[in-house]
């Protein structure tokens, strides 16, 4: 069976930093840099296009645009210098993930 991908530097960088700002109790951070190969925001890294999908308690309570922003933060100067596209899918526990495309 093959083995999974191991991440890379920018993957495991903003895992370690949403580990350290939301404590989530679910993170996945989805390389899609290989959907995109070729199109703009390509750098050729391997590593432009992310989806992200955070539980964490941090978002109780908040907008869907608060906890973008919460992300966001938590991920200083990653998104839109060093990464072109992040997809991020943010709930609280108990809360049904959103859907993909919303």
């Amino acid at each position: 069976m093959p083995s999974k991908p191991q991440p890379g530097p920018l993957a495991r960088e903003m895992e370690a930093l949403l580990q350290e700002a939301l404590q989530p109790t679910r993170l996945q951070v989805i390389n899609d840099s290989a959907r995109h190969h070729g199109h703009a925001g390509d750098d050729g890294s391997g590593e432009s296009h992310f989806t992200l999908v955070v539980e964490s308690a941090a978002f109780t309570g908040l907008s869907r645009l608060e906890r973008q922003r919460l992300v966001n933060r938590a991920l200083n100067d990653i998104p839109g210098t060093r990464v072109h596209a992040l997809a991020i899918r943010a709930f609280a526990p108990g809360e049904a993930p959103p859907e993909q495309g919303r």
